[in-house]
């Protein structure tokens, strides 16, 4: 599927995109080129294959134990702060 100029911009419009007239060309190929990439691959048989909840179906998955493996380092990392007061970092006020 061969894109216009027109479609592309059609679709940044849509999408909210700036495109100068010089990225129009590289937007319409590289976008064609995705069009018809999904076009072979809607292009393939998949009448027969069944769909899959898992994709590790009738596999165990390993998993590890749910540990806490790293400490509590907030005091080391408090200490760099310019101002804390109650454990809490304090930061300028930004809103007036």
């Amino acid at each position: 599927m061969s894109l216009t100029d027109h479609d592309v911009k059609n679709i940044a419009h849509l999408a909210r995109l700036a495109l100068t007239e010089e990225q129009l060309p590289v937007y319409v190929d590289s976008l064609s080129k995705i069009f018809d990439f999904v076009a072979q691959l809607n292009a393939a048989d998949t009448a027969s294959v069944e769909p899959m909840a898992h994709p590790l179906a009738d596999q165990v998955q390993r998993m590890r134990p749910d540990e806490v493996l790293d400490n509590d380092q907030h005091a080391k990392y408090q200490r760099n702060a310019p101002r804390v007061e109650a454990d809490l970092y304090l930061v300028p006020k930004v809103i007036e």
